[in-house]
């Protein structure tokens, strides 16, 4: 362990995490090369973690801060000012290393002067220790031309003069400081990986981690850190496919609980309050929906109701066809805008802030279009006329590997308005993804949908 001028500084944060430090220590002093300094980081833990922190504090190369609850990005920045290495790397206490990470990161880097980051791939591990999975990356080297998946925050080795010309960590967001950095240096500088598991991440059910909504609202928050809002203000024309679908003999779209709006009101109020909408156009076939639409939104300069025709609304008919009508005519009516995109109906909780998220997630990675979607884990199996077969070959990986496969659901599909032209889809060219939360993701397909929302609706009414 060097302590002057290491090759790396490894950075540990801690914050009641007494239960898992030792071992989280343990692996960096007992690395393969020992070119390193270590800093301890507390962020003001209560539990007995200062007692195990003070048991390194002799050994050389090692320091230690004591700090009051500041927050993970601000510690990232502290870490940055102290350490004296070449690269930097973050490590959770709760987390650990194999032996050889240290040397087999920093040789990459070593190997490549452009290089801003290298990150691993790695293991799913219990509170007790035990592998429940592992996370595999694409080869970034062969098999990556879109950055939409970021590299895990933690154990990711950073160039750490390219961390200080960029500014560091933004102090704003208290969680996702990976996100954050990820976008900024895949904007300016190359990053890479490499396809070993070279650290275990725990989880124990008190990991940030845990909470998808805080994530996913810092995610979207840091977009718009890396976009121009008022380029991107107005820029996109919203399609309401709009069937008169009928669930126990009501109808889907015109269903209102209580005296509060219709299930259509809702959706279109929610594309209205997005920055990025232009305009709203709802199209159907069914003219009992036509003229409750016409004679709601009569005083609405931002919403058109367009007659589909007939042998559009067949079920053979695809989505393209609908939404290059609306195109046409929002063109004919002189609206500018650069991409279109598609909102159902099925999905009654998808915001205003997950449309604009995809709207910056289309622009931010330069995609032709972006599906709103969930992580899926589960198996599927089909049935070729023997035996149940799984596809995909899901059964040769682990449940947590499966986390790699993504289900279509929110409803939202937006497309660049040149690559929606050019292949008269929406879900065409480069796709890429938002991840949207358990309750956008809740749709109305099913007489048992159709009784929750009733039930959580009525009960939100109360």
């Amino acid at each position: 362990m060097k302590k002057d001028s290491p090759l790396v500084s490894v950075y540990i944060t801690n914050y009641n995490y007494g239960a898992f430090l030792e071992q989280c220590v343990a692996s960096v002093l007992e690395q393969t090369s020992q070119d390193f300094e270590l800093i301890i980081i507390d962020d003001g833990s209560t539990d007995n973690s200062k007692d195990i922190i003070e048991q390194y504090r002799s050994l050389e190369g090692v320091t230690i801060i004591y700090q009051q609850n500041k927050g993970l990005n601000i510690t990232n920045n502290v870490a940055m000012r102290v350490a004296k290495g070449k690269y930097l790397m973050r490590l959770d206490a709760d987390d650990f290393l194999v032996p050889e990470a240290l040397e087999k990161m920093s040789a990459l880097m070593e190997a490549n002067d452009e290089l801003g980051l290298v990150f691993p791939d790695y293991y799913y591990v219990d509170a007790t220790g035990n592998i429940t999975g592992e996370e595999r990356r694409h080869d970034f080297e062969k098999e990556v031309s879109l950055y939409d998946q970021p590299a895990h925050g933690a154990c990711t080795l950073i160039r750490l003069s390219f961390l200080k010309k960029i500014g560091g960590y933004n102090e704003s967001f208290t969680c996702q400081d990976g996100y954050d950095l990820w976008l900024k240096f895949i904007t300016h500088f190359t990053v890479s990986n490499i396809n070993t598991p070279l650290f275990y991440y725990r989880r124990h059910g008190q990991n940030l981690t845990t909470n998808e909504e805080r994530i996913l609202e810092t995610r979207r928050a840091i977009k718009e850190t890396f976009l121009n809002r008022e380029e991107l203000a107005e820029s996109t024309l919203v399609v309401i496919p709009a069937r008169n679908t009928r669930i126990k003999k009501q109808s889907w779209p015109l269903l209102k609980i209580g005296t509060g709006p219709s299930v259509l009101e809702k959706r279109v109020a929610e594309a209205l309050k997005a920055n990025s909408t232009k305009g709203v156009y709802i199209v159907s076939e069914d003219r009992e929906l036509i003229d409750f639409a016409q004679q709601v939104f009569a005083q609405d300069p931002k919403v058109f109701v367009l007659e589909r025709p007939a042998q559009l609304a067949g079920p053979n008919q695809t989505l393209g066809a609908t939404v290059e009508l609306a195109v046409n005519a929002a063109e004919k009516a002189g609206l500018s805008f650069e991409s279109v995109l598609t909102l159902t109906l099925d999905y009654p909780y998808t915001e205003a802030s997950i449309i604009d998220d995809a709207v910056n997630t289309l622009h931010l990675f330069k995609s032709d279009s972006v599906l709103t979607v969930r992580p899926d884990n589960k198996a599927y199996y089909r049935h070729n006329g023997h035996s149940l077969s799984a596809i995909l070959d899901q059964e040769k990986f682990t449940r947590l590997e499966r986390e790699a496969l993504y289900r279509a659901a929110g409803g939202i599909m937006v497309s660049s308005l040149e690559s929606f032209k050019k292949h008269t889809k929406v879900n065409a060219g480069r796709m890429s993804h938002v991840v949207v939360d358990e309750l956008s993701a809740f749709g109305v397909f099913s007489e048992f949908d159709f009784e929750i929302y009733q039930l959580r609706s009525g009960a939100l009414s109360d």
